[in-house]
């Protein structure tokens, strides 16, 4: 169920009240260092004309009727490219009810864009849909595709602009920062642009990114999944995409390449940032006093601690060298640098000279330059593709980012600390006697299980010598002899049992303990990266003080999403709730036992997922923490006792907040798996009230003991 109407009232009350308590400056700089001083974000857009209005809004009419009748039919090819036609009705007509038009320009633009809508219903009812087809160059256009984070359409660009045919690669360009982009600007914007102009034969996605955050938590899913959308719909060999990107762009591409270094060929970041401390003493002139479980959180995307992962990622990174964001390419050539002597690097690091925060067109050039020769399809570096994937390196600090080519992470000894695993695969040598071929491994850090598949054609005819190197823990034997499957490849999996490592064996049923995995690891913000689901209190809880905070938090996190994730929650009650929907979501249940019977029902769920906490009218238990239920409340991620593969989340959406809208280094998490709040110190621009404790589970989801309190 969606409420937006309810949605576009609390919006005009909201936003003129936000518009009287901000500021007007523009910049990221320390006027927006003041917690009690927060501009809105977006900013308040210009008035529109009452005839105007009404003009667009006539104009709507007839293009939601005809996706209205679109949407009514069962072919499934029309409801494959109704997306693209629905992303111009929403981008105007939330302009038109979220005062989203920032420059009197945009009214014809809208007229554009609701235009084009109509113009694309009618190629989908006679099937002839020609924004689809590379017919010519240059190609510029928009698509559309249905997130599963909340079922909302979303857009992205695409540019090709050549003259040759499509050679089969693709870059995803990742877009700077702009307050002022919304949907309509993204769309009219990415409908008339080629810029940055691809090289030859190069197709280049633009994705939305979910609006302002840097291509993290939902924008680095809709990333992801538009880039899966133009897999499915252009000539795209997954083996040639290249992640790229400029100043908030380019912070995206330093996160996307070393969280993700199969995914890509090569890595071309620009400015941006790369990490969250130091970027914010330098550029923010952010005086910082972070909880411990911040710098914690910090870990999972401060990039160079991720930076080994480079080595299986071609990047060429740039910077103006009189950009004040050189810093982010800066330091992560300070950490390559600084590896242990046999492991270090130099980061290829283009710099222009006497150039501010901008990309030079000699710069442009030497990029896609070295770009054509790192593409495989080039030939050109043949002799090193075998060793790009047989020679891993890949560090992690959680299982939520846990692969690199053949070499999955499967358990940690404690997340949020670093943690490095080598492999090297070897193919045997007949002439010398070695028919096996060997992989090496090598741990640093708490890895505790990991498993290597290779398919068929990557390994030999022999079973395969796997030896294990760890100062931390023994290993079983010297080696282990495994041998191929019955399809000729190759899956192993390692794990540490009594100190000591072992080969699992594939028949072994699996573990029926409660463990952190891939996709079920926390921390709370990790829910809204996957489909969720928003169940609401229907009743009065323990008492009103909780109920009041409650209500504002629900309805604050239903208008964040929309503003910042620009997406639509979906919410029900708990009678409304469906065995699918419990078996399909996360589930973020807002209230208290009494106000919101799935709470209840969870917590009195038994299984290996049952809840650690207790929670009464009285008092709220967890681990050694005893509060008082009148005046607390839990923020929390667990795994769901109804549906133990999904989450349930307590009262918590996204956990960054506004004052962390204004600088994008700022826009990660800020909890971590739990958190006790005091509902009697009110929500501000940064916390949704006074925290009491937080930390996280261990790695069995338990409580761990508390060694750390709060300061009040």
């Amino acid at each position: 169920m969606l409420y937006r109407s309810w949605l576009s009232l609390h919006l005009l009350f909201v936003l003129p009240l936000l518009g009287t308590l901000t500021c007007r400056l523009l910049g990221d700089g320390p006027a927006d260092n003041q917690v009690e001083n927060i501009r809105p974000i977006p900013p308040l857009g210009i008035e529109v004309p009452a005839e105007v209005r009404e003009s667009l809004s006539k104009a709507l009419e007839p293009l939601k009727k005809s996706i209205d009748e679109l949407s009514q039919s069962k072919d499934p090819r029309i409801q494959s490219q109704l997306p693209d036609a629905e992303i111009f009705y929403r981008a105007v007509s939330l302009a038109l009810s979220e005062n989203g038009f920032f420059d009197p320009a945009d009214f014809d633009r809208a007229k554009s864009l609701i235009e084009e809508g109509k113009r694309r219903c009618e190629g989908i009812r006679a099937n002839a849909c020609d924004w689809t087809w590379i017919s010519q160059s240059p190609y510029i256009t928009v698509r559309g595709f249905r997130s599963k984070l909340d079922g909302t359409v979303q857009p992205y660009g695409v540019v090709f602009q050549s003259n040759v045919p499509a050679s089969g690669r693709a870059d995803v360009w990742c877009r700077g920062r702009s307050e002022k982009g919304l949907e309509l600007q993204f769309l009219s914007t990415r409908m008339k642009s080629p810029d940055p102009i691809p090289d030859e034969g190069v197709l280049m996605i633009h994705p939305f990114g979910r609006y302002c955050n840097a291509n993290k938590l939902a924008g680095e899913v809709d990333t992801l999944e538009a880039l899966e959308h133009a897999m499915s719909q252009y000539p795209i060999d997954p083996k040639r995409v290249a992640i790229r990107g400029f100043s908030m762009g380019g912070a995206a591409a330093w996160h996307l390449a070393v969280h993700y270094p199969d995914r890509w060929f090569a890595a071309t970041p620009g400015a941006g940032f790369s990490e969250t401390p130091d970027f914010l003493k330098i550029f923010q002139s952010e005086t910082l006093k972070p909880y411990w479980f911040e710098e914690k959180l910090w870990t999972m995307h401060d990039c160079p601690l991720w930076v080994r992962n480079l080595k299986t990622v071609p990047t060429i990174a740039y910077s103006g060298e009189i950009d004040k964001q050189k810093q982010a390419a800066d330091i992560m050539a300070k950490a390559a640098w600084e590896l242990p002597e046999d492991e270090r690097f130099e980061l290829t690091h283009l710099v222009a000279p006497k150039t501010a925060h901008s990309i030079s067109p000699e710069a442009k050039k030497e990029i896609d330059r070295r770009l054509r020769i790192l593409d495989p399809a080039s030939g050109k570096l043949a002799h090193r593709t075998h060793k790009r994937e047989d020679d891993i390196v890949f560090t992690t600090t959680t299982l939520r980012y846990n692969r690199a080519f053949w070499v999955t992470v499967d358990a940690l000894e404690n997340h949020h600390e670093p943690s490095t695993i080598r492999a090297a695969f070897t193919y045997g040598d007949p002439t010398i006697g070695e028919t096996a071929d060997q992989v090496m491994v090598m741990i640093d850090g708490g890895i505790t299980r990991f498993t290597l598949e290779r398919d068929a054609s990557l390994v030999g005819d022999n079973a395969i010598e796997v030896r294990i190197s760890d100062p931390e823990h023994a290993v079983s034997k010297d080696s282990f002899n495994v041998s191929l499957r019955s399809d000729g490849s190759f899956k192993a999996t390692f794990e540490v049992k009594e100190g000591f490592w072992q080969l699992v064996s594939p028949i072994e049923p699996p573990t029926s303990q409660l463990l952190k995995k891939h996709m079920l690891q926390g921390p709370i913000d990790d829910a809204l990266m996957a489909p969720f689901l928003f169940v609401r209190p229907t009743a009065s809880g323990f008492n009103s003080k909780i109920d009041q905070w409650v209500k504002s938090e629900f309805e604050h996190a239903v208008v964040q999403w929309h503003r910042q994730m620009r997406g639509d929650v979906r919410i029900k009650s708990s009678e409304e709730l469906t065995a699918a929907d419990i078996q399909n979501n996360h589930l973020i249940l807002w209230g208290d036992p009494k106000s919101n019977p799935t709470i209840a029902k969870v917590l009195e769920t038994p299984g290996i997922a049952k809840l650690p906490l207790q929670w009464n009218d009285a008092s709220i238990e967890l681990g050694e923490l005893k509060l008082d239920a009148q005046s607390h409340i839990p923020l929390m991620i667990y795994p769901n006792p109804l549906a133990p593969d999904h989450y349930v989340v307590f009262n918590s959406s996204f956990t960054y907040r506004e004052y962390d809208y204004l600088n994008n280094a700022r826009q990660v998490p800020k909890l971590p798996d739990w958190a006790m709040i005091d509902v009697t110190t009110m929500p501000n621009g940064r916390w949704p009230g006074k925290i009491v404790q937080a930390d996280f589970f261990d790695e069995a989801w338990k409580v761990k003991p508390i060694r750390r309190w709060i300061e009040p």
